[in-house]
């Protein structure tokens, strides 16, 4: 069954949902991760995959990324920590093939990404911190998935939420989902009346006045 929250979040924007995070004092947003393919909004539950350097856990040796696919589907974006300083692919085109085959809603990374080129024609979303032409091979390695993540000063957990646009990237604990969605459907149902007063000839320095410097309290 689709997840009903990843369907409400889908129709808010990351402007709205940082409103509503500040009325609840709560963080979650992340700049400087713009969209490098695709168009328009993306959010679902959060796949998280954390790269680093030196030797990969103990098993059979897994390309990085194949695992977060390989559990995802359309209500699932993967999102991939590559912080480690060394100018290293946390994503290409194989995996962004895989990935849109596989009906994944969309791809976050803080660490550059490859063959973006070719994200772009797959029209697969991705946002990342950088683009990159260099390889992953002998200079990061998986460290593991679906464990904890650092995304700007966010720490991130499976399971999480996560909505991206053109604004910022926004990740909601999956323990706040329900109360996150609320506010911000409340912001965006104001914002809504306002601008049809602005549409109807209100002045906008009227429509704009106390209420909407108070709203989030």
């Amino acid at each position: 069954m689709a997840d009903q929250n990843v369907h409400r979040l889908r129709r808010l924007d990351c402007c709205a949902v940082s409103d509503a995070l500040d009325k609840l004092k709560k963080s979650g947003v992340v700049s400087g991760l713009p969209q490098r393919a695709g168009a328009g909004r993306v959010a679902g539950r959060v796949i998280t995959v954390k790269l680093g350097t030196g030797e990969a856990p103990p098993g059979p040796p897994v390309h990085l990324g194949c695992t977060a696919i390989e559990q995802a589907d359309g209500d699932n974006v993967i999102v991939v920590e590559q912080r480690s300083g060394v100018e290293a692919g946390c994503w290409g085109g194989l995996l962004s093939l895989a990935a849109k085959v596989r009906g994944v809603a969309g791809v976050v990374a803080d660490g550059p990404v490859r063959d973006i080129d070719e994200a772009i024609a797959y029209e697969l979303p991705v946002f990342s911190r950088s683009t990159t032409a260099r390889t992953a091979r002998s200079r990061v390695v998986e460290k593991g998935t679906n464990v904890p993540v650092e995304i700007g000063d966010v720490t991130v957990q499976a399971g999480d939420y996560v909505v991206a646009d053109n604004s910022a990237v926004i990740f909601i604990g999956a323990a706040d989902i329900e109360v996150v969605l609320e506010a911000a459907e409340m912001i965006v149902a104001k914002e809504a009346a306002m601008a049809k007063a602005i549409q109807s000839g209100t002045p906008v320095g009227k429509v704009m006045g106390g209420n909407y410097e108070h709203m989030l309290k």
